[in-house]
């Protein structure tokens, strides 16, 4: 009998990811309903956002109308990149980098929001004279509640804006120079050893996003009592579930497929099998998202009134203090 050390693997599990016409040629009855079904939501999402598009353009200011068209395009770029994705798996690599670069520009993007929800730099730097802001805020610094507040000024705001532009602008860069060293053969997203170069662009890219991060939650945690009314609250939210899915959600499914956990299944091997579900289970998920948000921003846009004299007992600013 022949022992199990002796077993070979199947040389199908041993493949690059299937071209699309194999694909195609060997789906099913529930590959095709499957594959149909989620086309179609992916498809729903952009013309949704197309729709939304043409209202924003109509109802809503001009300096809002770049910084919502962005926003609200998240979920049915990362649904669209996702799709093409699914259809096409050796193109997995640059549909994630093209949804990631979309989303880096738009953690700067829903910053820039909040501020013109408010009235603009200027607006917000009125506001914020008798405030300072409260920094011991997550991802960076939830648990430093001894961190000072800082007071809003112009430098501060600036700082703010900085720290989630730089995102924006070297995510693109490495997502440049990763295809260049992938050109090359150097840059290979299965290669997790310390020689290789993938694991040091993406521990980069990481900390690059936690500094973006921060400023965003820096400024919502100051504003969001002022805008309540707004629906700040709901659209934060739906703007960190974008960033957990498409993210947090990719990369542990993705490590699964390394290890082996996600099995082989012909002609799809482990790490293209997990590329698959993840665009998969993202289509779904960018298409609920891209109902819910269309509620959120779908609104008429009138003045953001003063604020009141008194302090809000309840509002996470701090109030100046007079130096000693």
């Amino acid at each position: 009998m022949e022992s199990g050390s002796n077993r070979t693997t199947d040389p199908t599990c041993q493949l690059p990811p299937p071209l699309a016409i194999d694909i195609i040629l060997k789906l099913d009855i529930y590959g095709i309903t499957l594959y149909s079904v989620l086309t179609f939501m992916a498809t729903v999402s952009m013309l949704v956002f197309l729709e939304e598009c043409v209202y924003i353009f109509k109802k809503v200011p001009t300096n809002k109308k770049s910084v919502i068209i962005w926003v609200n395009g998240t979920a049915p770029v990362i649904g669209t990149m996702s799709c093409l994705g699914m259809w096409i798996p050796r193109a997995t690599m640059f549909t994630d980098m093209t949804s990631a670069c979309y989303f880096a520009i738009v953690v700067f993007k829903f910053l820039i929001l909040m501020l013109e929800e408010v009235g603009g730099d200027e607006a917000f730097l009125k506001r914020g004279a008798r405030h300072r802001l409260k920094i011991s805020t997550g991802p960076c610094c939830c648990c430093c509640l001894c961190l000072p507040h800082v007071a809003i000024t112009r430098r501060s705001l600036f700082l703010l804006k900085l720290g989630s532009f730089q995102f924006a602008i070297l995510k693109i860069v490495f997502t440049i120079l990763s295809i260049v060293l992938w050109t090359n053969g150097t840059f290979n997203l299965t290669d997790v050893t310390f020689k290789g170069v993938a694991i040091w662009i993406n521990l980069f890219v990481g900390m690059l996003t936690i500094t973006a991060l921060w400023p965003v939650a820096i400024t919502f945690m100051h504003l969001r009592t002022a805008l309540r009314t707004l629906k700040i609250i709901p659209k934060y939210a739906m703007y960190q579930l974008v960033l957990i899915l498409s993210q947090l959600q990719t990369a542990i499914i993705n490590i699964l497929a390394l290890k082996g956990i996600i099995a082989c299944a012909p002609p799809f091997a482990s790490m293209p099998r997990g590329y698959m579900l993840s665009q998969q289970l993202l289509i779904l998920e960018m298409f609920i998202i891209t109902l819910v948000t269309r509620l959120l921003y779908r609104r008429q846009y009138e003045p953001l009134p003063e604020e009141e004299p008194e302090i809000d007992l309840n509002s996470k600013m701090v109030p100046m203090t007079a130096p000693a």
